[in-house]
């Protein structure tokens, strides 16, 4: 492990071999992967019983957490009164409630923003200070935590990330449901761009964008692959996300163990078609399953819950039928 303030080229390879579950920039298209089952389920507003929903489809989905080491990552990137940027608190509370519950031996909320420096405030002012009971004990700035270095990314020969988030059995990406200017839509996979520490690669976080945005969702998804989704699409952003968007109410929360489907799922609900996006096809059949008929659905159908997003003009061509 090594501290944020004594960043420094490692070269023992007994160092690196900590985190280096894998080799190489050039992940190879595996087998075919089998079926994946993904969880949609409908809420209305922020003060429902989430943790009962939670509950019901962590429950339909055989995830078991018991005693492990869980990492909470929501998407708390900017702040603006007027519009819905980040994971709304009452999702976050409600997921530390029922991790805990479901007997995780430690639960933590992590997160990196790309663009406020100050994590403490942009938690303050998205109210998780506030509202989440000892959030201060409870939560680690990803941006400036200790690092360890993970062999192979993209065509780096290593990156340096969180060590909390290294150390996690189990990461959960609780993402918001929005457009992207860029990628076409942030999802599950997309909201592990927190993972990189601004500390080490900037803001807002140079160096992905360097390798190239579809390429890191794809590379941070291959690298934190013991992950689970909770997305929140009670209201999401529609139009010019992923800041300056308009609010998008949709009345779902979207989840699974397979991220890519789960991205996938989630495409279909917002009326865009995931085959368009690049990051999911680099991910599909390599990280996980994006083909609908391969997606058992769990809950809700996405019939029963689509509702189109309205998508800025480079992107209108990834409608749906």
């Amino acid at each position: 492990m090594i501290s944020r303030r004594d960043l420094f080229p490692v070269a023992a390879a007994g160092m690196l071999a900590g985190y280096a579950g894998f080799k190489g920039g050039t992940a190879g298209r595996s087998a075919r992967l089998g079926n994946a089952s993904v969880a949609i389920l409908k809420a209305a507003s922020y003060s429902e019983d989430l943790v009962s929903r939670m509950l019901q489809g962590i429950r339909e989905l055989k995830l078991n957490p018991r005693g492990l080491k869980v990492l909470l990552k929501p998407n708390l990137v900017e702040f603006d009164p007027h519009t819905c940027i980040n994971t709304d608190v009452a999702v976050v509370a409600a997921a530390y409630e029922v991790f805990k519950t479901l007997g995780a031996s430690e639960v933590i909320i992590g997160e990196g923003p790309g663009h406020r420096r100050d994590t403490c405030a942009l938690a303050e002012m998205a109210r998780y200070r506030g509202e989440i009971e000892q959030f201060d004990a409870r939560f680690v700035d990803l941006n400036r935590d200790d690092v360890s270095p993970v062999i192979g990314f993209a065509d780096r020969p290593e990156m340096y990330f969180p060590t909390t988030a290294l150390r996690a059995d189990l990461i959960v990406s609780l993402a918001k449901m929005k457009t992207h200017h860029w990628a076409g839509a942030t999802l599950a996979m997309k909201n592990f761009f927190g993972l990189v520490p601004g500390n080490v690669y900037g803001w807002p976080k140079n160096e992905l964008h360097h390798i190239g945005i579809d390429r890191s969702i794809f590379e941070l998804s291959r690298v934190f692959h013991h992950s689970f989704a909770i997305i929140d699409g009670i209201v999401g952003m529609e139009g010019n996300g992923p800041i300056q968007g308009s609010p998008k109410p949709a009345g779902v929360l979207v989840m699974g163990s397979d991220l890519p489907a789960v991205d996938a799922t989630c495409c279909r609900i917002m009326g865009i078609d995931p085959g368009r996006l690049e990051y999911l096809r680099l991910a599909s059949d390599r990280l996980g399953v994006t083909e609908e008929a391969r997606i058992e659905q769990r809950g809700e159908t996405i019939r029963s819950v689509r509702t189109n997003f309205n998508l800025i003009q480079p992107f209108e061509n990834y409608r749906l039928a």
